[in-house]
């Protein structure tokens, strides 16, 4: 958001906690520099400021903040100002979703922009391929991730309401982000909100792989497609999905082209799924179905989406952002596909105040009895959830190691860290999973592990 300000004409300051990659990198690339931490005096260096956009990370009692109502000032939640100064004016294609939005969004990026339709985009992570995760385009088209959590503290109501969708992409409606919906029906309420925000020449791409989201999709009032695996679904593969080296091969069964076939360079059934609304999208507003499958074909990913950082020693390294317990089931199973016959080592941080709960204990369960072994990161809100609320880690554990996934309770960041570097053995996948830094320990494990191994580890 501040460096789409920022590239309009607009001078951005702000103020935040110590930023990591890729964020930090896209501010210096664009020439802010924000003061780390908060304090009123950041308010006054310079010009008084025409608008404070709050994110909604800041709580009400903010030093800032504060200052910034004592004197006055406009607010603006960050998806209030997308909305006013970037989509007013375009038409909004919205990715949401439980799962997947940030793939897909960049998927959709990149695809309009290779059929020179030079949208305008914001992505919610770093896509390979483009030159930047945001572009103002001059397109009609602004492809936009479609975030269900929360605005500001003065706005409580999902993102995504802002935003203005002409055409939506719905991927999935699972439960997540407990604090802030305290019931499941809640948040498909919200998805539901948003879906009736639709105009009625309007498009909705909905995966009908979850029954919650066919039954959404029924009440919107424009035109829709389900796409998805599902033989409900009118868009899906013909005759299943081959995995290689290569990635994902499907084909299509297009109402004008015929069957189109694409060769996607990523795995797993879910991000097959992902090209399939992205095609629906594309293809509803008259791409051609030959360059759609080509720029399909040229996909790099997202960074820290399944990314492989290095293999020092024939050891693969791979960051995902996988925080949800079927986030994380997908990423492994499409693991299996790219390093078939591999031992396959999951670092897990159970980062956000969903993902250490203990409601989500047989949905982790299902998911790590995918990996061969299991490092487990501490709680990172453990002081936040109460005994009844917390993720029974041992009990976990336990059970994990009752199905033959040994799995290890870590004290900390560098216990994690010493046992996985001590135990990793030539021809492993070590996979970290975690919604926030994780203590940069995908790097930290890829440095580590060059600095080469013992004997004794290289015979396993």
């Amino acid at each position: 958001m501040a460096a789409l300000l920022q590239k309009s004409g607009h001078t951005v300051r702000g103020s935040d906690g110590p930023l990591y990659p890729p964020m930090s990198t896209l501010l210096e690339e664009v020439g802010i520099e924000p003061y780390v931490g908060f304090d009123i005096a950041n308010l006054a260096s310079g010009t008084v400021p025409d608008l404070v956009i709050v994110g909604n990370a800041v709580p009400r009692s903010n030093p800032e903040a504060q200052e910034a109502e004592r004197l006055g000032l406009p607010l603006m939640s960050m998806p209030q100002a997308l909305g006013h100064f970037f989509l007013s004016a375009r038409r909004p294609l919205v990715v949401s979703g439980t799962h997947g939005k940030t793939t897909t969004t960049a998927m959709a990026a990149w695809v309009y922009t290779s059929c020179g339709a030079d949208p305008g985009f914001l992505v919610g992570g770093r896509p390979k391929g483009l030159d930047s995760s945001f572009s103002l385009g001059a397109g009609e088209r602004f492809i936009i991730e479609g975030d269900e959590y929360n605005a500001a503290y003065f706005d409580r109501g999902p993102k995504f309401l802002h935003y203005r969708p002409q055409t939506l992409i719905l991927t999935s409606a699972e439960y997540d982000h407990a604090d802030l919906y305290p019931t499941p029906q809640s948040l498909l309420d919200a998805f539901a909100a948003l879906i009736a925000l639709l105009p009625a020449d309007g498009f909705l791409a909905a995966c009908g792989d979850w029954p919650a989201v066919r039954e959404m999709a029924a009440e919107a009032p424009c035109e829709v497609v389900l796409y998805g695996l599902d033989e409900s679904c009118t868009l899906r593969p013909v005759d299943g999905i081959e995995s290689g080296p290569w990635g994902s091969r499907f084909r299509i069964d297009d109402a004008q082209a015929g069957l189109v076939e694409i060769t996607l360079p990523t795995w797993g059934e879910h991000n097959v799924a992902n090209a399939l609304a992205v095609w629906a999208a594309a293809r509803n507003d008259g791409l051609a179905a030959g360059s759609i499958a080509e720029a399909l074909g040229g996909f790099g990913g997202v960074g820290r989406r399944l990314d492989e950082l290095g293999s020092p020693r024939g050891i693969a390294v791979v960051d995902d952002f996988a925080h949800h317990p079927t986030a994380v089931g997908k990423t492994l199973q499409a693991l299996r596909m790219r390093y078939p016959g591999r031992r396959l080592a999951v670092c897990y941080e159970p980062r956000s105040l969903t993902a250490g709960r203990n409601f989500l204990y047989q949905a982790y369960r299902e998911a790590f009895a995918e990996a061969d072994r299991v490092y487990l990161a501490p709680i990172y809100h453990r002081g936040r959830l109460s005994s009844e609320e917390i993720l029974d880690v041992e009990s976990l554990r336990a059970e994990l190691g009752g199905l033959g996934v040994p799995t290890v309770l870590c004290a900390s960041y560098d216990d994690l860290y010493d046992r996985v570097v001590s135990e990793a053995r030539q021809g492993d996948v070590l996979v970290t999973m975690s919604s926030g830094s994780f203590d940069g320990m995908a790097k930290r494990l890829l440095d580590g592990l060059a600095g080469g191994p013992t004997e004794g580890q290289l015979e396993g």
